[in-house]
């Protein structure tokens, strides 16, 4: 421990852009402006980055308060770095497109695996 009183861990990470990744996978970006003892963060110019395949995108969220409960890694964001290396940035409307197809084929999949319960994969 470093001695600093309890709650008090995320001071130096304010007024830096942090990533954030939530309980349910999401992962969102933002300049840290607040939180209290629960770990409930205010995020401000805050975005959902999405990544599907070799593409991303950007989802804007504005002013973001996040549930303490819900955070499950917090990380500040290197400037120099901030969009991944090696993946295309597509806009907001075709990412969410291909979330969506993501999950379908996922779904299909689902159900296909499903269909031939009777056979003896393993």
């Amino acid at each position: 421990m470093d001695g600093s009183p309890p709650g008090m861990a995320l001071v130096e990470e304010l007024d830096y852009k942090q990533l954030i990744m939530l309980r349910d996978g999401r992962k969102i970006i933002g300049i840290l402006r607040s939180f209290d003892q629960f770990a409930n963060l205010v995020l401000e110019g805050a975005f959902e980055r999405i990544i599907v395949g070799d593409v991303y995108g950007d989802i804007p969220l504005g002013l973001y308060v996040i549930r303490g409960e819900n955070l499950v890694l917090l990380g500040r964001v290197d400037i120099n770095r901030e969009s991944p290396e090696g993946l295309t940035e597509v806009s907001p409307s075709e990412i969410q497109q291909a979330q969506k197809d993501e999950k379908a084929e996922q779904v299909l999949k689902g159900t296909m695996l499903k269909r031939m319960d009777f056979l003896d994969l393993e």
